[in-house]
């Protein structure tokens, strides 16, 4: 039945500076309604944000609410710290890891890399990728001392 994702919404106190924000990470506008929501393709055709301006977007974080994964591909997220600061955006600490470079969140059945970041509402973002774990590990780690630590395994 489920698919996919298709859309995504964010409370933003500045729609045009949120659109200018979120053009500079890649996405395409698609069209607005009524001055206060825009849409962005995230892949086109296939899922997308919903900005919505309102004067209060400034609400309690809690991981539940307020947040939004893009995937990428591993080389990109190598990359991504970088590239975040070259856009003006500072990576952030996420279950205590320094945004010097992206972690790893591994278990058997899923396996993630990823690095954290936040819009200029304080809405938490995330540039994330899944990665094998063939050995079947648990816990978290440095992307670079994950790809050491399976650099034996084919």
């Amino acid at each position: 039945m489920i698919k996919g994702l298709y859309e995504a919404h964010l409370p933003v106190r500045n729609l045009e500076k949120s659109l200018a924000f979120y053009k500079g990470l890649g996405l395409e506008f698609s069209h607005s309604v009524e001055g206060r929501l825009a849409f962005l393709w995230i892949e086109e055709g296939k899922s997308w944000l919903g900005l919505w301006e309102c004067g209060q977007a400034r609400l309690d974080y809690h991981p539940s609410i307020r947040h939004v994964a893009f995937e990428v591909t591993l080389e990109d997220l190598k990359k991504a710290v970088s590239w975040l600061v070259e856009r003006g955006h500072e990576p952030r600490e996420a279950f205590g890891f320094e945004p010097v470079e992206p972690f790893v969140m591994a278990n058997p059945v899923c396996t993630h890399a990823k690095i954290h970041f936040n819009d200029p509402d304080g809405n938490s973002l995330e540039l994330i990728t899944s990665i094998p774990n063939p050995r079947k590990r648990e816990g978290m780690m440095y992307l670079s001392d994950w790809e050491q630590a399976n650099r034996d395994v084919q």
